[in-house]
């Protein structure tokens, strides 16, 4: 159970289950929080904007004494508080709508009560009797209905007018730059003084009132008297301001609903409905785990196909191999896995063909050795001078396969010993001619030796030998009596860099390697004879050798062939630090000269 739980798979599901679940339930908090936060920011600044509106509307209804032009008011408060307005008569025309402003069909608004916006004046008569009552309203609707026409004029005319409070609830309007023309000003007077029909027909409304005002007692004597006389002044009063709305009516709009609100439907604009956010939450958190299940089957399918495949390998089963699905980080590493494999697969069989290899080039040697011996120890051959240069020649070829299979194995390691020096690459070279020039003459070939006058270069004079002496071997057996084989060096400086090499190239005349066997020549116990036949001499090893020694002092060696007409091999090796001086030098008077020529 441990083991189940402590998993790859279960703790990679935990964890992104845990994270997605995380997620989405800080996600509906977050929304819920966030959302009912705005919406009630939404709502507070809907109920702070509202005086504003209303007083702002109030007053063009009071200064322009009609709602035409108000849709201009409306689409300036939408603009200024950011609120929908929409505005409607008591009996439910819409009057305006900033939905129509914006030449979209009106959405529904949200369940609220309207605000009124009442531009009437109310009369504040309390602290007058009765008679001085009626005196006053009389004068209060000239005065209003006059002011009110007064600042029609105005305003018709573009000037600005200001609200001036009355000493009964009543305003004033007065002209707001005082420095306006003075005809302007005398015509508006004229315009607004009421007609002496308008007058009569106020003291005619107003009779009803005064008729009351004669019920009244003179002197009230008991309390019966005194509540008869309270009910008949609320009476008059009342008449009074029913006067007094009816005739302003003509100067005054009539009153309407305010609306605000976005349009979001018949919902509470305080709280959201917590239940459908946490189904949604619910959904949601499904959708991950299930798509969380998905992801870890496609995710670690390929990594137990991995498990598998590695405990194969690590038990012998080099064949073993992953299936390659996609193009993503996983085939990277599914590829990366399988050119791992092969490289085992190729370093066991290479392993095993070497120790063949190894079994074969013993083989025969020692049999032939065994099988001298044991005649001799049976009598059946005679000691002699040339069965024993026999036997001594098996002998010096086994002890050459075991040194070649050490110095290989010390250098593919990287412990094969080299003592640098500085040295001339001709010298060298010169050695090695005359070294192989008997072998050379014995089998009828001409070597010929081109270098320039010093190729110095950093490297083990022995190693070196050794391997230029392994590659002159090779070209000596390859070439027929009457050919050629020429041991060639120069310099060659890098066109990229400031380097300089040392070249050396080993050419025959020979019967060549075909193109097939080039890219094996440098394999161990690898021979161009496919009957590996003892007449062909050495022990597939020298090659390998050239290789790591070349290696060992940053070189490369490369070979082309043809069949038929020879090969060439190519050892670059970097040249001493002086040469690289010189180089250097050469590449900077070049420049300099270029320059000076231009």
């Amino acid at each position: 159970m441990s083991r189940w739980w402590g998993s790859f798979r279960l703790r990679v599901f935990g964890l992104i289950t845990l994270v997605g679940v995380a997620g989405v339930g800080m996600t509906a908090w977050l929304i819920v929080t966030q959302a009912n936060s705005q919406l009630n920011g939404s709502a507070a600044a809907q109920r702070r904007v509202v005086p504003e509106i209303i007083e702002e509307l109030t007053e063009y209804g009071i200064t322009h004494g009609t709602w035409e032009g108000v849709p201009e008011v409306v689409a300036r408060l939408r603009d200024r508080t950011g609120q929908r307005i929409r505005l409607t008569t008591e009996w439910g025309e819409v009057i305006v709508d900033s939905d129509h402003l914006d030449g979209e069909a009106a959405r529904s608004m949200p369940a609220q009560s309207p605000a009124l916006v009442d531009p009437r004046p109310r009369l504040v008569l309390g602290w007058l009797d009765a008679a001085e009552a009626i005196e006053v309203v009389l004068e209060e609707i000239d005065r209003y209905r006059s002011s009110v026409r007064y600042s029609i004029c105005l305003t018709s005319a573009g000037e600005q007018v200001r609200i001036v409070d009355g000493p009964y609830g009543v305003p004033r309007l007065v002209a707001a730059h005082p420095r306006s023309e003075n005809h302007l000003l005398e015509r508006c007077e004229q315009v607004a003084l009421s007609t002496p029909g308008e007058l009569a027909a106020d003291a005619r409304e107003i009779q009803p009132c005064r008729l009351h005002l004669a019920s009244l007692p003179d002197t009230p004597q008991d309390d019966a008297s005194f509540t008869i006389a309270d009910e008949l002044t609320v009476e008059i009063y009342s008449c009074l301001n029913q006067v007094f709305l009816e005739r302003i009516a003509d100067v005054t709009p009539v009153p309407l609903l305010l609306y605000l609100g976005v349009g979001a439907g018949e919902t509470s604009p305080l709280r959201l409905s917590l239940p459908p956010v946490l189904l949604a939450s619910g959904l949601i958190a499904l959708v991950a785990i299930g798509s969380t299940v998905l992801l870890s089957r496609w995710v670690l399918r390929p990594i137990d196909d991995l498990i598998r495949a590695s405990r194969r390998v690590g038990e012998g089963e080099f064949s073993e191999r992953v299936p390659l699905r996609g193009r993503d980080e996983l085939a990277d590493l599914v590829t990366a896995f399988n050119r791992m494999a092969d490289s085992l697969q190729a370093s066991e069989r290479r392993q095993r063909q070497m120790i063949a290899d190894i079994a074969h080039e013993l083989r025969t040697p020692l049999a032939n050795i065994r099988g001298y011996l044991e005649a001799l120890k049976d009598g059946v051959l005679t000691p002699s001078e040339e069965l024993f240069a026999s036997l001594h020649e098996e002998a010096v070829l086994q002890q050459r396969i075991v040194n070649d299979l050490q110095d290989l194995t010390l250098a593919e390691a990287g412990t094969l010993v080299h003592h640098r020096v500085q040295i001339d690459m001709a010298e060298v070279l010169e050695t090695c001619r005359r070294a192989y020039a008997a072998a050379a003459e014995a089998s009828g070939v001409t070597l010929r030796l081109v270098t320039d006058e010093q190729l110095p270069v950093v490297g083990d004079p022995d190693r070196l030998r050794q391997a230029i002496g392994n590659l002159l071997s090779n070209a000596l057996r390859a070439t027929p009596a009457g050919g050629e084989v020429t041991l060639r060096a120069y310099r060659e400086s890098d066109p990229v860099r400031p380097q300089a090499w040392v070249v050396v190239e080993v050419a025959d005349t020979g019967v060549g390697i075909a193109s097939a066997d080039l890219p094996r020549i440098f394999d161990r116990f690898w021979r161009a004879d496919a009957a590996r036949g003892r007449d062909t001499g050495g022990s597939g090893l020298g090659l390998s050798i050239v290789r790591e020694i070349v290696a060992a002092h940053q070189g490369t060696i490369t070979a082309r062939s043809t069949v038929g007409v020879g090969s060439v091999f190519t050892v670059r090796i970097p040249a001493a630090v002086e040469e690289l001086k010189e180089l250097v030098a050469a590449q900077v008077s070049g420049a300099t000269g270029d320059c000076e020529a231009r």
